[in-house]
């Protein structure tokens, strides 16, 4: 047989084993994985067999990976929800805040005080006292990157403190301060109490007789005035410090444990006398001269407690004095003595207040007193000094409760403008300028394409009084149409007269 013959019979035969070798590959695949496997000769005598992933074949790891992350993302919702014991201000509730810090504001500029700030960030050592105050467990309070202990501000008067020894005598005294803090407490959650809060604090520093309480608590009703309460709302217990120290001495206490003591008998008004025993005994204080205390801090008049005390009590006659001047400032209704009234803050001296819900449907409102002693804890000189701290949550409430909240519905803007055509918008731009100059709040339409039912319904629903439209016929006259909301009327107006327009419309809200 030829060469020439043998060639091509090689050439065949190899071909036919190459195709067997091809189809035992293809029917391993089958029999390992159970699925179609795709195999595919690559014209050298070699064959090429794979799976895809989605025939149910081994996938790779990286696929495998963005599964997992898929899963995961799927699985990590966000919370859309606050931290708890704080809040979220939208601008419904933006503008009731603004509403209230206003009120606080125009009373601390009318009583000639003068507004501060500090950082919400303080050293935790400026309210670690060791007087078992429950402020000292409440800390929101870590170590920062250098090594610091910090504590978001609880209270705002140690950082007053702070301030004005900071100034070293630099200050003129006396100093009459307000502030309106956000402070944080980590404590258990009630009605009116949350873990943050807006407080507006007043603060006099210099003056030691008690014209320094007299002029707060007459700045503390004058708010109460404002915002539509009365006397028979809210009133205010007033007592001293110096009342318990008298009756302390007079039980054989020493000095130096009337802080704490103090402490523990404001308890008395949340707890039972025997859930705060241990802690009595720690102070060396037998049950008897508790009871003993507690029976005397019963009293509800001055006369009951004058006859309780020494006929020369200092913390009688700085009482009386307080008295008549709340009859001068004419508060008297609003005030009366309740020698149950402690406060839970060691640093307080002499008068201590509280203002109340007189339904006693609602936790404390207000509170304050003098803490002459306050800047020595620092290692300052003695400084007289009285203050107040007026939370708003729980005022909020009560106006709740007593009706006469106002609505914060409307957005606060006087006109809606907008364009009936693209064309028209630089148009707007310049009416929106004049009304603004001329003192009004406009709500611009940034998106042309809107139609005039939408405006109208979206000019209601923010509350607005006015809708400008800019048309092209009333343009070309120079001219734009308003629409009165409030009492469905349409008008043409010249551009000219738009500023007149304004302000005749606050002469009539101000009739």
């Amino acid at each position: 047989m030829s060469k020439l013959r043998i060639r091509p019979i090689l050439l065949s035969t190899l071909v036919m084993a190459t195709n067997i070798y091809g189809f035992a590959l293809r029917l391993r695949c089958n029999i390992r994985t159970s699925k179609a496997a795709t195999c595919r000769s690559n014209g050298n005598g070699s064959t090429r067999c794979w799976m895809s992933a989605a025939s149910g074949g081994r996938v790779s790891n990286a696929v495998s990976d963005n599964k997992s992350n898929l899963m995961k993302q799927k699985a990590l919702v966000l919370d859309t929800n606050p931290v708890k014991g704080t809040r979220d201000f939208y601008p419904e509730d933006m503008r009731l805040r603004t509403w209230l810090f206003n009120h606080w504001r125009n009373v601390g500029q009318l009583y000639g005080f003068s507004e501060y700030d500090s950082p919400v960030l303080e050293s935790e050592t400026l309210y670690t006292r060791k007087a078992g105050e429950e402020v000292t467990q409440q800390l929101y309070n870590f170590v920062d990157k250098g090594q610091r202990s910090v504590s978001l501000r609880p209270e705002m008067t140690p950082s007053l403190a702070r301030m004005v020894m900071a100034k070293k005598g630099a200050l003129a005294l006396p100093l009459k301060w307000f502030s309106i803090p956000q402070c944080w407490r980590y404590e258990r959650m009630t009605r009116g109490r949350r873990r943050e809060h807006f407080q507006w604090n007043m603060d006099i520093w210099g003056v030691d007789g008690v014209e320094a309480e007299a002029e707060l608590l007459s700045a503390m009703v004058k708010f109460f005035e404002n915002v539509g309460l009365t006397s028979a709302d809210v009133g205010i217990k007033i007592n001293s410090r110096l009342v318990i120290a008298e009756v302390l001495t007079s039980l054989g206490v020493p000095e130096e444990k009337f802080a704490a003591t103090c402490v523990l008998v404001d308890k008395l008004e949340k707890v039972a006398l025997e859930d705060i025993q241990e802690d009595l005994e720690k102070l060396g204080l037998a049950r008897d001269v508790v009871e003993r205390l507690t029976f005397i801090l019963a009293n509800k008049s001055i006369e009951a407690m004058e006859a309780a005390l020494s006929p020369t009590s200092e913390a009688i006659s700085q009482l009386r004095k307080l008295w008549v001047l709340a009859e001068a400032y004419g508060i008297s209704d609003w005030i009366f003595f309740d020698a149950s009234v402690v406060r839970g803050l060691a640093y307080y001296t002499g008068i201590v207040y509280e203002a109340f819900d007189r339904k006693g449907e609602l936790r404390a409102i207000a509170g304050g007193g003098r803490y002459d002693k306050l800047l020595e804890t620092f290692g300052g000189e003695p400084t007289p000094a009285a203050g107040f701290g007026f939370g708003d949550a729980v005022i909020v409430e009560l106006l709740k409760e007593r009706n006469i909240l106002p609505s914060f519905e409307s957005s606060g803007i006087d006109t809606v403008i907008f364009a009936m055509s693209d064309s028209l918008y630089p148009q707007v731009i310049q009416v929106a300028s004049i009304l603004r100059k001329a003192g009004q709040s406009v709500d611009v339409i940034l998106d042309s394409n809107k139609k005039a039912k939408w405006v109208f319904k979206y000019g209601d629903r923010i509350g607005a009084q006015n809708v400008v439209i800019v048309g092209p016929d009333e343009w070309a006259k120079g001219e734009v149409s308003i629409k009165r909301l409030s009492e469905g009327t349409q008008v043409s107006t010249k551009v000219s007269e738009l500023e007149a327009w304004t302000v005749s419309l606050k002469a009539k809200r101000s009739d």
